[in-house]
């Protein structure tokens, strides 16, 4: 009887509106929202989740109707939508660093499937990404996003999410910054390169029997490992301070 006396209309909304907040991370935050990670498991961790997270869950609106109820799903869901933009903003920066290092060492065309987005991807930006990944749980990242997913339920009603006009003015300029993110990142590489080319140029005027396919693309292609080495380091501590700064800008949406 205990049970069936908690089970109310007010219960049943409560529980569906922080599924919903729950499953809008599981969509789209970094980590949670990887494909390589099966359907079945999220689901029951979103629902792990709500169950464990209920007690704090509050709902302002008394009553609700079918078009008030869907409103209030969409704003869940968009909630988890526009966290998890601005934290793949810093994953898809080191894509696009990847993409240009893949594009210098000349391994554009040997792509494959990322197994953790579904996409076509290079050989080094891959790399990239499962080196951001581990670094991501190194750092306990995926447990600074279920703190904020604890602190949104204590600061956002549920279904009382609206974006402020200041976030989207932050999304456009991470946008922005991702470019230039990814060029700082892969730009030892790309001087080198430029650099090597000029030597390379150099050496076929005065040796016109230098054969620059022969030699000139295995000579890069080492130089380019032996700088990805050597700013590897830099790379996974710029990751972090990005990440925790994009954390600590999530917070604007409470």
């Amino acid at each position: 009887m205990e049970f069936l006396h908690f089970i109310s209309s007010n219960n049943a909304i409560i529980f569906l509106l922080l599924f919903s907040r729950i499953s809008g991370i599981m969509a789209f935050f970094p980590f949670y929202s990887y494909s390589s990670i099966p359907m079945s498991f999220k689901a029951l961790f979103a629902i792990f989740m709500t169950i464990f997270l209920f007690p704090n869950a509050t709902l302002d609106i008394a009553n609700f109707d079918i078009i008030t109820l869907s409103l209030a799903v969409m704003s869940e869901l968009f909630l988890g939508l526009i966290g998890g933009t601005i934290l793949q903003i810093i994953f898809a920066a080191l894509g696009v660093a990847g993409e240009q290092i893949s594009y210098i060492m000349g391994f554009s065309l040997a792509s494959s499937i990322d197994p953790m987005t579904g996409v076509n991807s290079p050989i080094i930006g891959k790399f990239i990404m499962f080196l951001s990944l581990l670094i991501l749980l190194a750092f306990n990242g995926h447990h600074l996003v279920l703190i904020f997913l604890n602190k949104s339920i204590g600061d956002i009603t549920l279904g009382g999410f609206y974006p402020d006009i200041s976030i989207w003015h932050y999304i456009s300029k991470a946008v922005t910054n991702m470019f230039i993110f990814g060029f700082i990142i892969s730009f030892p590489i790309i001087a080198l390169s430029l650099l090597s080319d000029v030597i390379f140029g150099m050496l076929m005027k005065t040796m016109p029997q230098f054969n620059l396919l022969v030699v000139g693309f295995p000579i890069k292609i080492t130089i380019s490992f032996a700088v990805l080495s050597v700013i590897l380091g830099s790379v996974v501590y710029i990751f972090k301070r990005e990440f925790l700064e994009a954390i600590r800008h999530l917070y604007m949406l409470l």
